[in-house]
């Protein structure tokens, strides 16, 4: 800043220099503001996992159709939130070893509750496949009888979840609660969710037997899913872990593990694990959200979550807007067209998603639009997998932009090597 003396007023002559270097966005910044965003999606995702607690509370002391009702909306309002937190996945170890605990899928629920007979009664893979914790009070486990006597949350989480080291068996979390709340899709890829009615957790007026443990099971796996996103809400805040772990990688680090989370989520997560996959099987099993048939809004809100990390502002459930220095601000500052072209591909992504949403609430559920006959509902699915695919490409073009050195992001052998699917 220079002051020049003129007629004997005192005029502020500001530099170019002095400009562009206010208008810079730092790494730190944009670091900082990944930060804040990541605790106030999470603090959403407990506030929505509490209202879903009370409304499991009030199905549980009055089962009807309403309070039923009221729980399935409740559990769809918290994933909202949730599934935005998962571009947060990857680029964190801390996070991905936590993900599992409340978001697994898909899950062998016969380990927890009556199945239909076209399940099946055993599976080579998996010696718990029809278990039915619900109905039996002990079970085997790598040959050794367990107490199921009391289902609570600390059964499920540490002698249940992944019961005998197999993934498959997914006892925790919102797809257990899913299942809990909707029962079987066993509609394939006609139209109609799972069916579960209310009596089965009406102890008075029981349909399916064991209403008073199954009522504990969801009262149980709600109740764990809360304390769990309590935790993940104090690993972002400023002194707790998860904060901590990403300031000490650096700035530079920091922007690394932004795109790792964004690369790897759009690519060999969602586009590839998610969504190609079930396109290439045609099979409804391989739906993220199966039993409610809610997976296009979850793939939906993982979409956004990358979008809005990229552009560093994040709208809270309250309406409020969490905001600051953007990635976006900073690859601009560097290569204005490079930031375009980011902008320009997620804006594609988004407006590919969108429509796959409005046919699933005006036309056909998400597993009816992968089914093997359906070609529009197939192209429409088609259309957000490129997408992701394109703006993934971009994403490698930022790192190499930035410098960033080494960034390793998710494969999927459904995108990478399609023939190995069906081995």
């Amino acid at each position: 800043m220079k002051t020049i003396l003129r007629h004997g007023t005192a005029i502020l002559i500001f530099s170019a220099t002095a400009t562009v270097a206010a208008a810079q966005t730092s790494p730190a910044d944009v670091v900082k503001t990944y930060a804040d965003i990541a605790l106030a999606k999470f603090e959403d995702s407990l506030a929505t996992a509490k209202a879903l607690d009370t409304a499991v509370g009030a199905l549980v002391a009055t089962p009807s159709e309403s309070t039923l009702k009221a729980a399935r909306d409740a559990w769809k309002a918290a994933r909202v939130p949730y599934q935005q937190t998962e571009a947060y996945r990857f680029g964190n170890p801390i996070v991905d070893d936590w993900e599992g605990r409340v978001n697994a899928w898909p899950l062998d629920e016969g380990l927890i509750d009556y199945v239909d007979a076209s399940y099946g009664t055993e599976s080579d893979q998996n010696s718990l496949y029809t278990a039915n914790v619900i109905a039996n009070p002990s079970l085997m486990i790598d040959g050794e009888k367990v107490d199921a006597s009391r289902i609570t949350p600390d059964f499920l989480q540490n002698t249940l979840q992944e019961a005998g080291g197999i993934e498959a068996n997914v006892a925790t979390g919102y797809h257990a609660i899913e299942f809990m709340l909707w029962g079987q899709d066993l509609h394939g890829t006609d139209a109609g969710a799972g069916e579960r009615p209310y009596t089965d957790f009406d102890t008075a007026n029981c349909t399916n037997g064991n209403c008073d443990r199954r009522a504990d099971y969801l009262k149980a796996a709600s109740a764990l899913l809360v304390a769990d996103l309590e935790e993940m809400v104090a690993k972002w805040k400023e002194d707790g872990e998860a904060h901590m772990a990403l300031m000490e990688r650096g700035p530079e680090g920091g922007l690394a593990t932004i795109l790792t989370g964004m690369g790897s989520l759009s690519y060999g997560e969602l586009a590839g694990e998610r969504m190609k996959l079930g396109l290439i099987l045609h099979d409804p099993e391989e739906e993220h959200d199966c039993f409610s048939d809610n997976t296009h809004n979850s793939h939906y809100y993982d979409s956004e979550g990358i979008r809005n990390v990229y552009l560093g502002s994040y709208t809270r459930i309250d309406g409020t807007t969490v905001s600051g220095p953007s990635l976006s601000a900073y690859v601009a500052e560097k290569d204005k067209a490079l930031d375009e072209e980011m902008r320009g591909k997620l804006g594609a992504t988004k407006s590919a998603m969108e429509a796959m949403v409005s046919r699933a609430e005006t036309k056909e559920a998400y597993d009816q639009m992968i089914a093997e006959d359906n070609r529009e509902g197939n192209e429409t699915v088609q259309a957000a997998i490129d997408g992701l695919i394109a703006q993934t490409r971009t994403i490698e073009r930022i790192v190499a932009a930035l410098n960033l050195g080494d960034v390793a992001l998710e494969g999927s052998d459904s995108l990478d090597n399609p023939n190995a699917v069906f081995k």
